[in-house]
């Protein structure tokens, strides 16, 4: 039975660290310790304010653990958002708000890699929208990937 546990944990982490778009999320390693990879992805979300772009805050599930007298490496999530796109959608649909703001999850692993993982727009088209009764098109989907590859590509890299 341990060794069975052994190898689900193994193939856990493995997937964890290997995670891409297929699954809806894409997963990039960062350069950067957490705290920068966080700064950084605040900064470049910031400087997109003009176009509505703003960061609602911070998850910071580490500390929350470790109040909790729990042991666990840096994972926080971002919580950012548009909404001067978003709020047209949530007032056809009240219940997008519970997937609306988006979120990016900042992480590092038992290597002390440091990577940051985000839903992809399509994942968002597919499947987050149309869950609501909404849909997206693909020219705003194209957009927003283009965003998030922008914004994330300059937290990581």
């Amino acid at each position: 039975m341990a060794k069975i546990a052994i190898v689900a944990a193994i193939a856990l982490a493995m997937h964890s660290a290997t995670a891409s778009a297929d699954d809806g999320l894409v997963t990039k390693p960062s350069r950067y310790s957490v705290e920068e990879t966080l700064d950084n992805f605040e900064a470049a979300i910031n400087a997109q304010a003009a176009e509505g772009w703003v960061v609602f805050g911070r998850i910071d599930h580490t500390a929350a653990a470790k109040k909790a007298g729990l042991d666990m490496r840096p994972r926080t999530v971002i919580i950012f958002g548009n909404p001067k796109a978003g709020t047209l959608q949530m007032t056809k649909s009240a219940t997008l708000a519970i997937d609306l703001p988006m979120k990016a999850l900042v992480w590092q692993d038992d290597q002390d890699r440091v990577w940051l993982t985000y839903n992809t727009s399509e994942y968002s088209a597919k499947y987050v929208f149309p869950r609501h009764g909404l849909s997206a098109s693909d020219d705003a989907a194209k957009a927003l990937e283009n965003f998030l590859t922008n914004v994330t590509d300059r937290s990581t890299q």
